[in-house]
């Protein structure tokens, strides 16, 4: 059997009710098989970074995982499905997004995934509340790098 990993996602949410789908996305992820839900942040909200459209509600979780990482990614993008995600364009606002930020130590660049996540270095969305679980995980000068986009706790 595989040994579990750590792995964390990112969620967040800009149309219908943000926050409900963000809380809900949560519910959804600790009920999948093959994991188990140990650490959620709090929410954030934060105004689009490169899109337009309304701001967002925003989360990271930390599961530990025997889940492969294209495993994984296929059932989050099944919840993101079921939560009726369209992607007419990059970008776009979105009623959820469920990303792989980080799987174990794990370095990988394919048509499907690309993990660490590739722009989560640059979105305090991300960093924040990621620094909020595993603040070992996000140093001082990678959050002033980002110091500028507004984020808040809600």
């Amino acid at each position: 059997m595989r040994e579990p990993v750590i792995a964390y996602i990112g969620l967040g949410a800009n149309l219908g009710d943000p926050r409900t789908a963000v809380l809900c996305a949560i519910d959804a992820i600790a009920d999948l098989d093959g994991l188990a839900l140990t650490a959620q942040s709090s929410l954030y909200g934060s105004a689009p970074v490169d899109a337009g459209g309304a701001d967002y509600v925003n989360a990271v979780v930390q599961v530990t995982t025997r889940l492969k990482p294209h495993a994984l990614l296929a059932q989050l993008q099944g919840i993101e499905n079921a939560a009726g995600r369209s992607r007419p364009f990059r970008n776009a606002p979105r009623t959820l997004d469920l990303d792989v930020l980080l799987y174990a130590q794990l370095v990988l660049n394919d048509a499907d995934l690309v993990l660490p996540h590739p722009r989560m270095w640059q979105r305090a969305f991300v960093l924040q509340p990621l620094a909020e679980l595993a603040p070992d995980l996000v140093s001082a000068e990678q959050l002033q790098a980002v110091a500028e986009q507004s984020v808040w706790v809600l």
